[in-house]
Parts: structure tokens; C-alpha cells; sequence
């Protein structure tokens, strides 16, 4: 089983974060990668270099401007503050007309849903190979492996088609799994990712083609907060293509397996062809927004019910932040994929 990354993507650097109105690090570390490459070794995957598919994959997902924005902003902010840091949001776009203005400061309210998307002198090199990552382990699963995972920072799941959010900039399992169907697949994703995946679920909502399920901690406890409750089933073409199955925070394997399987059981109905699992590690129990409590031996557990549909796995890395058992977390689930 092949693990794919690029060094790259360590170069975004975010330092801010807004909590409980004090500035804070943003907890997305570069130093996450050196624990997840450190887990996946200890699985015995074998580490390969992605390749540029371009930006014809992303713009299938997302917004040309949006694209634009993200490449662009930082060296078109700096012209008007040359002594910027990092771009951050101080206002966000709420008006349903939103009318799409040109200066910096209107583009930057417009493209964010928060203020955890700082965006540095070498954001944009890592989102794009972030991206990159994903749509190279889809090109494993399309040359027939059966599972293979992406090594994907930033995250992208709470990435709509053109606003940032939640630590993510570009939705790599929305540009994975829309790459694989465009390829002939039937794709499902499965979000196990302690937060809901918002974005996903945007992006895919009023679609049939793609089925979206997501495990996460129940919104009106938890991060997005305005996305993920179990109404939310798809509309339109996609009535009935997106299931959440929200849990109560602090909830552990005796609530969650009972998720999985109903999860699992959707995605064979769907007549999924491949399985786009939003990997996230945060739902561990010593993970620093303490959303659930699975242990290090569930996360295998839960590869294991996913192996067991015998459908290919692209696992595409979510969340999952500094802690000592993050990289002992993904060779626990990496590993019962090479078992």
C-alpha cells in the first residue's frame, strides 16, 4: 500500500487563531506531518511523490475566482500592507445577494467562513499540492490498488466550492472523489472526522452521483455548528444521498460502531464502486478538542469494517492534531489495511 505526500506542504505556516477573543497558534502544526508520515511508516506503506494534475481537477469542485483568490491574495494584500503577516478575515459576507467586489479586503470577507484560514507568503504551494496528494492517490486506486492514502495538509473538508473554513482551504476528498467519478466510479464518502464534514456536504447536497456520509459529533455541541444535523439528507437530484449521523459528544465505540455499520450498510445500497474515507483522527480520545473518545485500537477496528465492504479505499487525511498518539492513531487504522 503506497502513501503519498510532498514536502511542500509543511511551507503553510499559519499562526493565527481567534479563541475566546484571544489570539492563539493555529493548531494546524506543520510538524502534524512528521507523526503522520512516522505512523504511516510504522504501517509499512511505501512513500511516493505525487504528481500536478493541474487546476482543470480543482476547478471541477471549485470556483475559478475562488482558485484565483487563494493564489493571489496574499501577494495582492501585501502591495497595500507591506508589513502583512498573514491574511485574515475581519469581516465575512452574510448578504444572500453577495455581490462580488474587486478590492482585497471585500474578496478576503467573501472567500471565509471563519477566522482559522490564515493565509501566509506559502499558503497557497501547500494547498495546491494538498490537492495534488489526494488526485495521486486516485490515480493508485484507478491503476488498481485496492486502498491507498494521501498524506493530504492543509485539510479540506470543511472547504465549500469557494469559501475556507475550519483549517481548510481546498475540499481534497470533494476533488478526490469527483476525479474518480468523472474516471467511471460511483464514489461514496465516508467522513469519520470527529467535525462535520460541511463542505463536503455542500458541494455534493443537491447531486445523486456521489453519496456523502458522515460520523461526527452531534453540531449543536460542536464544530460547524450550522451543518451535520440528521434532517439533512440531500435535496433536490441528491434527496437522499447525503446521511449524517451525528453523536453525542464524549461518545466512545459502543455508540459509534452502531454509526459505522448503519453508515456502511447506506454505501452498499448506494452501489458505491469506491470508498473516499475523510480521515480524520481527532475523534481519539487524547485529541486536543476532545470531541469523542475512540481509542488507538478502534481506529483499526474502524478499517477493518471498511476493508470488509471489499470496495477500493482512498483515505484522504483530515483532521487530527499535536498529540503523542497521532501517529500511533494512523498506523492502528493504516495498518489493518495491510494486515
Amino acid at each position: 500500500m503506497k502513501f503519498f505526500h510532498d514536502d511542500r506542504q509543511r511551507a503553510h505556516d499559519p499562526q493565527f487563531r481567534l479563541l475566546n477573543g484571544r489570539v492563539t497558534q493555529n493548531p494546524d502544526r506543520p510538524e502534524r506531518v512528521d507523526l503522520l508520515i512516522a505512523g504511516a511508516m510504522r504501517a509499512g506503506l511505501e512513500r511516493h511523490a505525487p504528481t500536478d494534475h493541474g487546476l482543470a481537477p480543482l476547478a471541477a469542485v471549485h470556483s475559478a475566482r475562488y482558485l484565483d483568490y487563494l493564489a493571489s491574495i496574499h501577494r495582492r494584500r501585501l502591495v497595500e500592507y507591506p508589513d502583512l503577516a498573514e491574511v485574515v478575515p475581519t469581516r465575512f459576507c452574510l448578504d444572500p445577494q453577495r455581490h462580488y467586489g474587486p478590492g482585497t479586503e471585500a474578496q478576503i470577507g467573501f472567500h471565509n467562513a471563519d477566522t482559522s484560514c490564515p493565509i501566509g507568503p506559502q499558503s497557497w504551494g501547500a494547498i495546491h499540492w494538498s490537492a495534488q496528494t489526494a488526485l495521486s492517490a486516485a490515480d493508485d486506486i484507478l491503476q488498481g490498488a485496492n486502498a491507498s492514502y494521501a498524506l493530504t495538509r492543509p485539510s479540506g473538508h470543511h472547504a465549500y466550492a469557494e469559501i475556507a473554513g475550519g483549517f481548510c482551504f481546498l475540499n481534497n476528498t470533494a476533488i478526490a472523489a469527483e476525479y474518480l467519478r468523472a474516471a467511471g466510479h460511483r464514489p461514496a464518502v465516508l467522513d469519520i472526522d470527529v467535525h462535520h464534514g460541511n463542505g463536503t456536504q455542500a458541494i455534493f447536497y443537491d447531486r445523486a452521483d456521489v453519496l456523502t456520509a458522515s460520523l461526527h459529533v452531534d453540531p449543536s455541541q460542536f464544530y460547524p455548528f450550522y451543518a451535520g444535523a440528521a434532517e439533512e439528507t440531500g435535496a433536490g437530484a441528491g434527496a437522499g444521498c447525503n446521511l449524517n449521523l451525528p453523536l453525542a459528544r464524549g461518545s466512545g465505540m459502543a455508540e459509534y460502531g452502531p454509526a459505522l455499520d448503519k453508515a456502511l450498510a447506506r454505501i452498499g445500497d448506494f452501489g458505491a464502486t469506491v470508498i473516499v474515507v475523510a480521515l480524520g483522527l481527532d475523534a481519539h480520545e487524547g485529541d486536543p478538542f476532545r470531541g469523542m473518545t475512540l481509542t488507538t485500537a478502534d481506529f483499526a477496528t474502524i478499517a477493518r469494517a471498511i476493508r470488509a465492504m471489499d470496495l477500493p479505499v482512498l483515505n484522504v487525511q483530515e483532521g487530527g492534531y499535536m498529540q503523542p498518539a497521532l501517529g500511533d492513531n494512523l498506523a492502528s487504522y493504516l495498518g489493518a489495511f495491510t494486515d
